[in-house]
């Protein structure tokens, strides 16, 4: 009984990872394959003038999903003062999205730095595994000269 427990609860987690609401292109790796490059799209919650671009692999008969991943934001919209004021500008800044790739604690995560020097937005997307750690990243940034938020404050002498 325990076994078919397990077996519907990785099924149902299987079925649901496929309905991902932020998928916008899924390209399989080949016709004898279950791993697929799946595309997110992703707002950012507080600079919501910024979309991402995420593509990663996903395994689907898989209990883990490799680590590399792909990420390419640009400004699909206003970028203000007002958000930059509630973002967190300390050198680590802050997880703007995660996404889980195995039962066994890894993650995908973005994270936004914001450059305030260079007055550039930076979009880090990584992968964690609580045991380990993993090395595998990938960035883009988008600068804010043109925008409402551009500084000409920037602290350089």
């Amino acid at each position: 009984m325990k076994i078919q427990s397990t077996a519907l609860v990785l099924l149902g987690a299987l079925t649901l990872s496929g309905c991902d609401s932020n998928e916008v292109g899924d390209v399989s790796l080949g016709l004898f394959t279950t791993k697929d490059i799946k595309i997110n799209s992703l707002i950012d919650p507080v600079v919501t003038g910024v979309t991402c671009h995420v593509a990663s692999i996903e395994a689907d008969l898989s209990l883990s999903d490799p680590s590399d991943s792909s990420i390419a934001c640009r400004q699909t919209g206003p970028i203000t003062p007002e958000m930059l004021a509630n973002i967190d500008t300390s050198d680590a800044g802050e997880t703007v999205f995660t996404k889980s790739k195995s039962v066994f604690f890894k993650s995908m995560k973005v994270r936004r730095i914001f450059d305030q020097e260079n007055q550039t937005l930076i979009y880090l997307s990584y992968s964690t595994k609580e045991t380990s750690g993993s090395f595998k990243h990938s960035l883009s940034t988008v600068p804010l000269w043109g925008t409402p938020a551009y500084s000409t404050h920037t602290g350089k002498n």
